[in-house]
């Protein structure tokens, strides 16, 4: 599994290596020509991409994290797809899809002449190769740790191995002939299409599937290791570009798929660097070194534009927050999860680690989704209110574990070294006596908070798709190990607005668990923040989707 990234003086090593060969590819040697006449952008052109860490695995079952499916997303291919630059459901690997009336059936006919990287055909059946595989999951596959997605939008498997599982959404995939994929659903669901836009649900070859071993896992939850080498060296898709390599902490690369179904990259090589400060990823641009990167710090905007670098913005749609796991006692204690909320001052946070067009989030959604609503209970920024609370909770001199990352940057958490510490500073500050405990985002941060054993613990959510139940149903709709509570009031309001076909309904049913969830405080969502990424003025075609779904192959170098 990853180390601790790339140590800051080897980053600069390569960086200053990497310069040379941009530099000589921009002035037409080496082996990248210029950009020919064709339209098709540089044949043997490479983009060195930084990125904040390492993917965790290249199996988009087995991953959650943003690194992870900006890799897979130029790889594999869903049956729908996201609208370029929006949040709207457009054809993927189905060219047309039908929904019947109850919700229950949803038939995909497929695109014709489609090949997997390893020259087998996808057709009905691989795709339900794919949905059976997911289906069957056994062991520590069922983990959230492993199969977080899958979990989260079906929420069961075949023979369920943990009470904390609930019955599968999924009811069956049927091949109705090579192009036609009928997916059955075992109850109403009104989310499952625009669901099935994410990078978790991309299809992989069958074939390569068993050939390396996917689905042997071992390890624990809070550290699965990856014994098959599909997920590490062998990922096989239908998309525009294909694996060609990885060395993690140094560089993971992917060559242009030339048999590609669509219109081919313009690009012929990816290769993507992980740098992990903002900061140093901002310098290796103005350097030359790299060509572009994600979560730049606001900080850095102006004298990367002053570079005469390119500053693009997506609108926040996401939000961070500091989360609370139930697996501890502590944390069962309402009275003091309400006093962390009060003790909280999250506008300094905002004020101070973020920058223009931050704001303090006060539900775990932005607020441009629709069915939001703050007609909630609050927890406004009240020390004396929080050490009130402390003591009717009956716990004397509370300690908190308070775990945070390293390694990683993103819109809703910057910095989150610099947020624990006006964080631990406010509880300390309210009466609380507060454990830091920091680990590498990818994969032990990631595994300990999804296997809920940090008390108290930063993370947050960019959108996947436009619907609420990407962040309410997500977070809180059934036990998630995560938070370990168990609550059936929030879990129907969220089952109740994920069936309901009705849109009006469905509003009023979030406006509900909101209020429900407000009142429980599983957590303090504190911020919501455009993200910034930047280019080198010769990156062309980068749209950047607000849901992190980029998609690559549309970038030429000028």
């Amino acid at each position: 599994m990853r180390r601790d990234g790339m140590p800051l003086r080897r980053t600069a090593a390569v960086v200053a290596g990497l310069a040379l060969a941009i530099s000589a590819a921009a002035c037409g040697g080496g082996d990248d020509p210029e950009p020919g006449a064709t339209g098709t952008g540089a044949e043997g052109s490479t983009l060195i991409f930084a990125s904040s860490a390492d993917p965790a695995i290249l199996d988009p079952a087995f991953h959650s994290d943003g690194e992870s499916s900006r890799v897979t997303n130029q790889i594999f291919e869903t049956l729908v797809a996201t609208e370029e630059g929006g949040t709207g459901v457009a054809p993927g690997l189905a060219e047309s899809w039908e929904v019947s009336e109850d919700a229950t059936t949803y038939t995909f006919k497929l695109r014709q002449g489609v090949k997997f990287h390893d020259g087998e055909a996808l057709d009905a059946a691989a795709v339900c190769a794919n949905f059976d595989r997911w289906y069957n999951f056994t062991g520590l596959a069922q983990s959230d740790s492993v199969s977080y997605y899958w979990v989260t939008v079906f929420r069961g498997f075949a023979k369920n191995e943990s009470d904390t599982l609930g019955k599968s959404l999924y009811g069956g995939c049927t091949a109705k002939d090579a192009g036609t994929v009928e997916l059955k659903l075992t109850e109403p669901s009104a989310v499952v299409l625009s669901a099935l836009t994410l990078s978790s649900f991309g299809i992989a070859s069958p074939k390569a599937l068993k050939d390396y071993k996917a689905d042997e896992v071992s390890g624990t939850a809070e550290s699965p290791q990856f014994t098959g080498t599909f997920g590490t060296e062998h990922p096989v898709g239908t998309g525009p570009f294909k694996f060609g390599g990885w060395t993690r902490g140094d560089r993971l690369e992917l060559v242009r798929n030339d048999d590609y179904w669509g219109e081919k990259a313009k690009l012929s090589k990816i290769i993507f660097r992980p740098i992990e400060k903002a900061a140093d990823r901002a310098q290796a641009l103005r350097a030359g070194s790299v060509h572009a990167f994600d979560y730049a710090d606001p900080a850095d905007l102006e004298s990367l534009k002053s570079s005469g670098a390119q500053v693009l913005e997506r609108a926040p749609f996401n939000m961070g927050y500091l989360g609370f796991s139930q697996k501890t006692e502590i944390m069962k204690n309402q009275k003091i999860r309400q006093a962390i909320a009060h003790a909280i001052n999250r506008e300094n946070v905002v004020k101070t680690k973020y920058g223009a067009g931050a704001k303090v989030a006060n539900a775990f959604m932005p607020d441009s989704l629709w069915s939001y609503t703050e007609d909630f209970t609050t927890y406004d920024y009240n020390v004396d209110k929080a050490k009130q609370l402390i003591a009717e909770s009956g716990v004397p001199s509370p300690t908190l574990e308070f775990c945070y990352p390293s390694g990683v940057s993103r819109a809703y958490m910057v910095d989150p070294a610099g947020n624990f510490q006006l964080m631990k500073a406010d509880l300390e500050a309210a009466g609380f006596k507060v454990t830091p405990k920091t680990s590498p985002w990818s994969p032990d941060y990631l595994n300990t908070t999804q296997a809920g054993d940090c008390p108290l613990f930063l993370l947050g959510w960019n959108g996947d798709f436009g619907d609420p139940d990407n962040f309410l149903g997500t977070f809180f709709q059934s036990f998630s190990s995560q938070w370990s509570f168990r609550n059936e009031e929030i879990f129907k309001a969220l089952g109740d607005a994920e069936k309901e076909p009705d849109q009006a309904k469905r509003e009023a049913l979030y406006k509900q668990a909101n209020a429900l969830i407000a009142d429980f405080v599983p957590g303090v969502p504190y911020a919501q923040s455009p993200s910034f990424s930047a280019a080198a003025k010769n990156v062309q075609g980068w749209v950047p989707s607000p849901v992190l779904n980029d998609k690559l192959a549309s970038i030429s170098l000028n």
